[in-house]
């Protein structure tokens, strides 16, 4: 009577799915370059790890698509725990030397093994707990009112507090403004008033302001380093501001990632081709290799490549149904746009360096598969976009057959 398409092609968005698929490969690229140039003796088991990375991310993306709403809906407390608990590990177990070279202890290691970043996995919890609170919080509520949106504020607070707090203590700042960019995302989309925002956006703006004036003071470097600001920090914004200052020092990792990225030119040096050493190349200065590389046509490339899987999640944003689904996407939507901009922008010296790795490029596992899991949430809501209006086709077909 009825033909069931079962195709499982059919409900998967090949449009999110190509463009991962091309900087995945991309990376894989690039990060053979790093590790070839700076660490010949590591390139097997570095390319290695990469494809176990890139396997188990795309196993999880794979399983996620097929979970249900109401299943991510029951699951998301459970997550949202469970990365608070692991994100405690680090400031027990973890490196004095690597805190020593990074100045943050956002990593676990055990031994001489560091194993995984637990703040990378957070994030995509988090944006599951924002939007099962928004969604909840909506549900109660059967007429909108100012009062409201004080009290989903408040909410959204209370909830990045926990988060907030264990970044504090593992003193990774960068990490702490890629969450504080998912709740701005989340909150831009919740309907709260612009009278609630506004405000707010001025008072991070004054707050900015206010820093800047003191760290140019003659002894406002002392004072933020007394109210608790670390060395590390103080250095990476003098770096920023007056890189060529410090081109030797405190700045050469800034300093020779722009002349790098310069001397790439149009079209590149070719293949395989970095002449100039760039620290921490294969992870957060991944960027110097494509515009060595592949000159400005490679990067610009790159970009393209973003913005294509940017549009079409925000088209399955829009196409979405279920709001639910909707604050999902934003949420990941905006940590992918803030990684992009804060590792691209420190590469090329408008921003300071913070250590936020370049999305389905840079190496390391954590970052990898939590941008896979978060494209599998994506497909997922795809996914159901398609199951449902399959549903809804059977559905009038037999109410078509039902009448003839």
């Amino acid at each position: 009577m009825f033909k069931r398409q079962t195709r499982l092609d059919s409900k998967i968005d090949y449009g999110i799915v190509w463009p991962v698929f091309c900087l995945i490969v991309i990376g894989l690229f690039s990060v053979y370059v790093a590790t070839f140039n700076d660490y010949p003796q590591n390139v097997s088991k570095v390319m290695m790890q990469q494809a176990l990375w890139v396997g188990f991310g795309a196993i999880f993306a794979f399983i996620l698509m097929f979970f249900s709403r109401s299943l991510l809906w029951k699951l998301t407390p459970f997550l949202y725990i469970l990365g608070i608990g692991l994100m405690i590990l680090p400031l027990i177990f973890y490196s004095p030397q690597l805190v020593a070279a990074t100045g943050a202890k956002n990593w676990v290691t055990i031994g001489s093994v560091t194993l995984f970043q637990p703040s990378e996995f957070m994030k995509i919890s988090f944006i599951l707990a924002l939007a099962r609170l928004t969604v909840w919080f909506k549900g109660k509520k059967e007429s909108h009112q100012l009062s409201d949106d004080w009290k989903l504020i408040l909410a959204y607070i209370l909830l990045s507090i926990p988060v907030l707090m264990l970044l504090a203590l593992q003193k990774d700042f960068g990490t702490a403004l890629v969450f504080i960019a998912i709740l701005a995302g989340v909150i831009l989309v919740s309907g709260i008033s612009w009278w609630f925002i506004l405000p707010l956006i001025a008072f991070f703006l004054i707050a900015a302001l206010a820093f800047f004036i003191i760290f140019f003071l003659p002894q406002g470097k002392e004072f933020l380093f007394k109210l608790g600001m670390d060395t590390y920090q103080i250095n990476r914004i003098s770096a920023w501001l007056t890189p060529f200052d410090f081109s030797e020092t405190i700045a050469y990792q800034q300093t020779q990632s722009m002349v790098s990225i310069g001397s790439g030119g149009f079209f590149g040096k070719g293949f395989n081709r970095v002449d100039l050493p760039v620290p921490v190349r294969e992870s957060d200065m991944i960027f110097t290799v494509i515009a060595e590389n592949f000159g400005f046509i490679g990067a610009a490339l790159l970009l393209v490549l973003y913005l294509l899987l940017i549009y079409r999640m925000l088209r399955l944003t829009l196409a979405s149904n279920n709001l639910f689904y909707t604050y999902i996407s934003t949420g990941f939507i905006m940590m992918i746009l803030f990684h992009i901009f804060e590792n691209i922008g420190a590469a090329i010296g408008i921003l300071p360096l913070t250590g936020i790795p370049l999305p389905f490029i840079s190496q390391g596992g954590s970052s990898l598969i939590s941008n896979l899991i978060g494209v599998g949430l994506i497909l997922s809501m795809n996914f159901q976009y398609e199951l449902d209006r399959e549903k809804q086709s059977q559905a009038e077909l037999r109410r078509s057959y039902k009448y003839d």
